[in-house]
């Protein structure tokens, strides 16, 4: 879908320099991009934004991307699989500084270690100091600068200042002190200092991008989701085959794939859809936060569980509509999710709850701001799914999306940040 330009918001802006900044090193190393993500390569799908953006951006320049320096430490009680999470978080630290991917040697991945003290202005001091010395030998190492340096999680705030950075980007792409296992007072001041500090500041909602315009102001850049073209778009013999599981559950099929997160997904909703579509099965695909045994017990309810990322459009085009039950919160009402645009390029009917960043999309899928319209308006897409202008209908959801990949967004980025003319930054 092609990027509308914000009346009176300017698509480059801003020139904060901080202390420290400088332009590197001239014919010793190669400018970099540092990438503080908000997910961590090897554990977590690879559908998110700054993985996206970054695999895309080392086709240009090098790239380190760091995995997610946590928030605070996972604890019973108020996190979810807290046992898991740090062992998982141990075990990615023990694989230091790696090139994951074949044929891409510009894209390095490492997780700093640090140290398990969370909470006081000490101890972040002493992590920042910690992670910095780590960040700065990788890049070495890896024989580029650390002159961009790309912040998705609110964390990197207390990082950068160590770093010698000429360029600080934050992707503002969750509104991470809405999280509901944050420390919400903390993870607000480390996101206001971004916000401060950054050269460029990047939303993919349109209404945080408002709300903090006083902050941000023309520094603030609307540079929304792109999506996976080759991986959701192929409607050629390069299809793998409907996977064994999926097969055996018969159609109509209303699916779901992504994280059933608990603070995310209405489940009493989806409960009302198996209810009220007994005829019909209801596949959800997905790591889970929450006690599903109630949904599950339903009779025509399939909880298949995560599957990796690289097997999700050929259980995706086995859906014959796909949902986005979103709660109502403040997290939701500031978020953008990338799945919207995955089922789109699977050519699939999309019924969602009501929050801003979908109302785009109106023309494409149905939108509900209740429950009893969510539920006619899957009615409506199966029926929809099952006549004559199925094919077509498919065809221009796919078409809506055409101009959206990823390798385009990463362009747009690296217009951004080096004013090259090789794109143009993408406005809704």
């Amino acid at each position: 879908m092609p990027g509308i330009e914000p009346e009176g918001d300017r698509i480059v802006g801003g020139t904060n320099a901080r202390p420290g900044a400088g332009s590197g090193r001239p014919g010793q190393r190669r400018q970099g991009y540092v990438c503080f993500a908000a997910q961590d390569w090897w554990y977590h799908n690879r559908a998110h934004s700054d993985v996206q953006l970054m695999l895309n951006l080392a086709r240009h320049r090098p790239v380190l991307f760091v995995n997610s320096i946590a928030m605070r430490m996972p604890l019973p009680g108020r996190s979810s699989q807290p046992l898991r999470r740090i062992i998982r978080k141990a075990r990615s630290m023990a694989r230091k500084v790696q090139r994951p991917v074949p044929g891409l040697p510009g894209f390095a991945v490492m997780t700093p270690v640090l140290l398990p003290f969370y909470g006081s202005a000490r101890a972040r001091a002493l992590n920042a100091k910690l992670i910095s010395l780590q960040v700065r030998w990788a890049a070495r190492s890896l024989g580029m600068s650390t002159d961009v340096c790309v912040a998705t999680i609110p964390t990197a705030a207390d990082v950068v200042g160590h770093l010698r950075v000429r360029t600080l980007v934050y992707n503002r792409s969750d509104r991470h002190s809405a999280f509901p296992e944050a420390d919400t007072a903390s993870v607000e001041r480390l996101e206001r200092a971004l916000m401060r500090d950054a050269d460029h500041v990047l939303y993919v909602s349109s209404e945080l991008m408002a709300a903090e315009r006083e902050l941000t102001g023309e520094r603030a850049v609307f540079l929304d989701h792109g999506v996976d073209l080759e991986h959701f778009g192929a409607t050629d013999s390069r299809e793998p085959a409907e996977p064994a599981e999926l097969a055996a559950i018969p159609h109509p099929r209303i699916g779901f794939f992504g994280a059933l997160d608990d603070f995310v997904v209405d489940f009493d909703l989806l409960g009302r859809v198996a209810k009220e579509y007994p005829d019909a099965q209801l596949v959800l695909i997905g790591d889970t936060t929450a006690d599903l045994g109630a949904l599950t017990a339903l009779p025509n309810v399939h909880h298949l569980g995560f599957r990796p990322y690289a097997e999700i459009p050929a259980y995706g085009r086995g859906f014959d509509v796909a949902l986005m039950p979103w709660l109502d919160n403040d997290w939701v009402r500031h978020c953008n999710p990338i799945k919207l645009k995955e089922y789109l390029a699977l050519g699939l009917p999309v019924v969602s709850t009501d929050f801003p960043e979908v109302r785009r999309y109106a023309e494409q899928i149905s939108v509900a701001d209740t429950t009893e319209g969510f539920l006619a308006a899957i009615g409506e897409a199966l029926a929809a799914a099952a006549g004559p202008d199925a094919d077509g209908a498919a065809q221009r959801r796919r078409a809506a999306v055409a101009g959206d990949s990823w390798q385009d967004r990463a362009t747009d980025l690296l217009t951004l940040i080096e004013g090259e003319p090789t794109g143009t930054v993408r406005s809704s």
